[in-house]
């Protein structure tokens, strides 16, 4: 962002800490900011992310106030952090094979935000291409950008550069399937600590210690999220769910009931269009699976 008045000037949350928030001006300088108690009476809680104004204290310390909270576009819970243009979400194509109803999960929260994705598969190295086709099979008429990479390898990095310029992007995914090797290779002074695999589980050691956006250059953040093995999807209605999953838009014509959530219907283009293949049947199984999970929400109460 752009510097506004030595005292008066605007930047970007980047990392929060006890009660410390500190801002990057955008251009290359981070401030320790605290937040006005005004945000505390107006319930507002500053996240990573967010455009903020602040005022410098110090400019040597480099210590500042936090004075405004620009409107954010967007924001979420896991990882807490706002401001998102795009998703880059990886798993590993094997070791450890990957957890599809997690990664249609996340998925779905991303659709529910409005924020594009992009699915990035690392190890290919260890891979077969039979496995590599297999997931474009599943993934490729969803409509969502592939990405086959092999962090030990160094191939398809240089795309990911690309990728992320001029944006603001969350890593996600479980531990141990290279995002903070990643990010290392995007932007080798954050210096994240890259753990290996553990042999007896083939899970990931967490090794990511906080939520925190790197500056990348002029214009481009990205944050690298703690590893994560649960996803629950929240505040969405049963019926809703459907408009989450983009491949089955073109098929939804053939279905004989206006409303029809494809799951108990016996005329359904949706359903049709899994019997020959033109979606894949992991998906479909995600989303009855999904779709049973938030009936049960609503049917005890989500609170409960």
């Amino acid at each position: 962002m752009n510097k506004g008045w030595k005292d008066e000037m605007q930047g970007k949350i980047v990392k929060g800490i006890a009660g410390f928030y500190y801002v990057h001006d955008g251009v290359e300088h981070v401030y320790e900011c605290r937040a006005k108690g005004i945000f505390r009476s107006r319930n507002i809680k500053p996240l990573v992310g967010d455009n903020v104004e602040f005022s410098i204290l110090d400019e040597n310390e480099k210590t500042g106030n936090i004075n405004d909270i620009l409107p954010r576009k967007n924001s979420l819970i896991r990882p807490a952090v706002s401001n998102i243009d795009q998703a880059l979400i990886v798993f590993a194509v094997t070791e450890p094979l990957p957890n599809l109803n997690l990664l249609d999960r996340f998925l779905v929260m991303m659709e529910r935000q409005r924020i594009p994705v992009v699915i990035c598969f690392n190890k290919i190295d260890l891979a077969g291409e039979q496995e590599i086709e297999h997931l474009r099979e599943i993934y490729g008429p969803a409509g969502y950008p592939l990405h086959f990479i092999s962090t030990y390898e160094a191939e398809g990095l240089e795309k990911l550069h690309s990728l992320i310029a001029g944006k603001t992007t969350v890593l996600a995914g479980p531990s141990g399937v290279g995002k903070s090797s990643i990010t290392n290779f995007l932007h080798p002074e954050a210096a994240m600590q890259t753990g290996g695999i553990s042999e007896k589980i083939k899970r990931g050691k967490h090794t990511t210690r906080h939520s925190e956006l790197f500056f990348v250059e002029e214009g481009t953040y990205m944050m690298d999220t703690p590893g994560f093995s649960s996803m629950y999807v929240e505040d969405l209605e049963p019926e809703e769910l459907k408009e989450c999953f983009p491949e089955f838009a073109p098929w939804e014509e053939d279905c004989r009931f206006l409303g029809c959530v494809h799951v108990g219907e016996r005329i359904c283009g949706v359903k049709n269009a899994v019997r020959e293949g033109r979606i894949s049947e992991s998906r479909y199984e995600n989303y009855r699976l999904l779709y049973q999970e938030l009936k049960e929400k609503k049917k005890y109460g989500r609170g409960k």
